[in-house]
């Protein structure tokens, strides 16, 4: 059996597995990726950090700490 073989055979098993509603999110995924439409820097459901927008903005914000006192602020305590 080839690599390409058992990885297949290790999805059909998990996708058994699956409630339907996410049999639907797993088709639409599949079709996805089938288009090319699935960004290259996602793997294992992970976005790869340089991919990932909010990694640009870390840092961007110089103003100290955003969450100083936020208790108070949000709860009056």
């Amino acid at each position: 059996m080839t690599e390409s073989e058992k990885l297949v055979n290790k999805i059909v098993e998990q996708i058994d597995h699956l409630p339907e509603e996410s049999l639907h999110e797993v088709l639409d995924f599949v079709g996805r990726l089938s288009n090319g439409e699935v960004s290259e820097g996602i793997t294992a459901g992970h976005r790869a950090p340089e991919l990932d927008p909010i990694f640009k903005f870390i840092g961007g914000v110089s103003h100290g700490s955003l969450a100083h006192d936020i208790d108070r602020e949000l709860y009056g305590n």
